[in-house]
């Protein structure tokens, strides 16, 4: 019975697999279908913001959108012996949320340069106590910073916890109320780190003792959104950041004869600079020329800046996300203008010392092209300044601030559009924010050349990346990358809308992107918004192929098996071997003589002896891996054809990609 039994489950299993079209045990590396699918993942997060109102598949903010705002009103100081900042600061946090909130979240970057903290594939230059916290107030009531353990669950006890890592929580006797505002005050004081031996970028903040370049140097409130609430995220050093919009109201004060540059508008120049210095920013908007605010051999109290033994610089900005800075007392202060359409002249200010004054001879003329540039492609530059300012960290964004000289010029000017305009949360998705900017370089790269710009080839290059293990995905989280961070993050976008423009076209891409720039300026985008947006904006439901590029690392793998021609009709099989779909684009070249070529419904003659034909990526869809096309052109002889002539859609061996007679 036993026996009778084993035999008929074993029987039924057969019957059952048999019925239900199982596929056998796989004994080979090639397949003859695939699984083609055409939508994209819905995770928590973003279910969670479309059942709450705040996004919707329109890829607009939902009729509920909300974002918590906060100001900052900050003063430090700076002792140069030290090398360390002293301050104290005042954040309004305004909370727009729906949620009462019972703990708040601080980022306190600087930590990462203490010995204990986790990193990511970077290096201080000097190691150091990191953020050091002295004192918190929340509303008037003092932050217990050292709260014994018996107490830590006490909810009448207002406490903190995480002080010495990049990420501290204040637990709330009680919550701020949605809708509400509270107070926040906090001391601190932080050194920068100095030397030769870091890696990675913000490193290293501070050239000796003679300029300083100092970034995340304040305790920030953390992003709180209705995506996932607060983003705890360490930070490790190679992602960026996530932060709220808001404003700034900042007082810094450092030594007679230290020029300082930051984010905003100086509001006391009368105060601060001497009134040669004040004459000639007064002309710098009058022309393109470069104006020397202050020279090489203008050192000094008196010279560089006014008299006496200490200054405070005061600066103001409003809508934006962070603010960074840069003192010397070596500083040369140069200043032109760009032209911003239905805006008018702003100020472009270089401060560089003497010894790197060649890495700024063609600053001026690349920032002012990229302010320009990027002003027409997506939208007007929206700050009334920007500051080129020299130092150890030569290519990193922050607003109206870029560190960095002619080199990464147009690089970190474009990223005043993102996220400094649309706030994206570089942490999880740096794609969002570096990968663009890789995109719209290249546009500008070919403006600046006086060139039409070409995508060509960009799409087709992921072929010979797509498959390696030490690549992460785009949805990803950025933070946790790896040595795929790079790639993932700044080199894989250009080549997924390389392949995008070549299914929609370029121009349909840029148009949307721009729609896409204007609908969440001062937002915060997800990923879903970004792709749901485009969809609409393009006009057709394009998740099959936001699904490959964002959340697989495949390709398409596309070949020319076999041409024949019968009947007056060429039969073109065409195969794709990679999980990644694409449409089917055919350039067919014909003899020079011969009968008239005729027209067919989906094709476009490119020339008098050639043809561009395309069929749409649903001839994909039932699952097979191979495609007849059938060209049906009359009697002309055809001498060649190829697959994917504009190298759009990711293939790694290009030679099976023609047929030749």
């Amino acid at each position: 019975m036993r026996i009778l039994l084993l035999l008929l489950l074993f029987s039924s299993s057969i019957v059952f697999a048999q019925e239900n079209k199982l596929k056998p045990l796989r004994t080979s590396m090639e397949t003859e279908t695939r699984a083609i699918r055409q939508y994209v993942p819905m995770t928590n997060s973003i279910r969670n913001a479309f059942e709450a109102g705040t996004r919707d598949f329109t890829g607009r903010p939902g009729p509920n959108y909300w974002q918590l705002e906060t100001d900052f009103t900050i003063n430090a100081s700076l002792d140069p012996s030290t090398q360390t900042i002293t301050g104290s600061e005042k954040i309004l946090v305004h909370n727009n949320s729906k949620d009462d909130l019972t703990q708040i979240v601080l980022r306190l970057d600087h930590n990462i340069f203490r010995a204990d903290v986790p990193r990511g594939f970077s290096t201080p230059a000097e190691q150091t106590e990191g953020m050091i916290v002295t004192a918190i107030k929340v509303a008037g009531e003092a932050v217990d910073l050292a709260a014994a353990p018996t107490r830590r669950n006490d909810p009448s006890q207002l406490r903190a916890s995480g002080l010495n890592r990049t990420v501290a929580t204040i637990t709330l006797s009680n919550p701020i109320k949605a809708g509400s505002t509270v107070e926040l005050e906090i001391d601190w004081h932080t050194k920068l780190p100095g030397g030769s031996g870091g890696r990675g970028h913000r490193m290293t903040q501070r050239f000796d003792s003679t300029l300083f370049q100092p970034t995340q140097w304040f305790p920030r409130l953390a992003k709180y959104d209705d995506l996932r609430g607060w983003e705890t995220n360490d930070y490790l050093g190679p992602a960026e950041f996530f932060n709220n919009f808001g404003s700034f109201d900042v007082s810094l004060t450092v030594p007679a004869g230290w020029i300082v540059s930051g984010t905003g508008v100086l509001q006391n120049p009368e105060e601060v600079l001497t009134p040669k210095a004040i004459q000639q920013l007064s002309k710098v908007l009058d022309s393109d020329e470069e104006i020397t605010i202050v020279g090489e051999d203008e050192n000094g109290p008196e010279k560089s800046t006014l008299g006496g033994n200490q200054l405070t610089w005061r600066f103001k900005a409003d809508k934006v996300n962070d603010f960074a800075w840069a003192t010397s007392d070596r500083f040369i202060w140069k200043a032109t203008r760009a032209m911003i359409p239905e805006k008018g002249p702003i100020p472009i200010h270089m401060v560089f010392i003497p010894e790197r004054a060649r890495y700024f001879e063609n600053a001026a003329e690349r920032t002012r092209h990229a302010l320009e540039f990027y002003s027409k492609l997506w939208a007007p530059y929206p700050f009334p300044q920007l500051t080129l300012q020299d130092g150890p960290s030569a290519g990193m964004e922050y607003p109206m601030v870029i560190n960095s000289n002619q080199g990464a010029a147009d690089h970190e000017t474009a990223h005043q559009w993102w996220p400094m305009m649309v706030g994206t949360n570089e942490t999880r998705y740096g794609w969002m924010d570096e990968g663009f900017n890789q995109y719209m370089n290249i546009l500008s790269a070919a403006d600046a050349a006086d060139r039409p710009y070409d995508l060509d080839g960009y799409g087709q290059r992921y072929g010979r990346i797509s498959g390696s293990e030490d690549e992460a995905p785009l949805m990803w989280s950025a933070n946790y990358a790896g040595t795929g961070y790079g790639f993932q993050t700044y080199q894989k976008t250009p080549l997924m809308l390389s392949m995008l423009g070549g299914i929609v076209g370029d121009e349909a891409v840029i148009n949307a992107m721009k729609k896409y720039t204007a609908t969440w300026a001062y937002k915060h985008p997800s990923p879903w918004d970004y792709l749901f947006f485009m969809n609409h904006e393009l006009g057709q439901n394009l998740e099959w192929f936001w699904y490959y590029w964002l959340f697989t690392t495949e390709s398409v793998e596309g070949s020319i098996q076999e041409v024949q021609y019968s009947n007056g009709k060429t039969k073109v099989t065409v195969r794709q071997d990679g999980e990644m779909p694409s449409p089917v684009v055919l350039l067919v070249e014909f003899e020079e003589e011969g009968p008239e070529i005729k027209n067919m419904p989906n094709s476009k003659m490119v020339n008098e002896t050639a043809a561009e034909i395309t069929w749409p990526v649903t001839v994909w869809f039932d699952g097979d891996k191979t495609f007849d096309a059938v060209l049906d052109f009359g009697d002309r002889k055809i001498k060649k054809i190829t697959l994917d002539p504009h190298g759009r859609f990711p293939d790694k061996n290009l030679e099976d990609n023609s047929w030749t007679r």
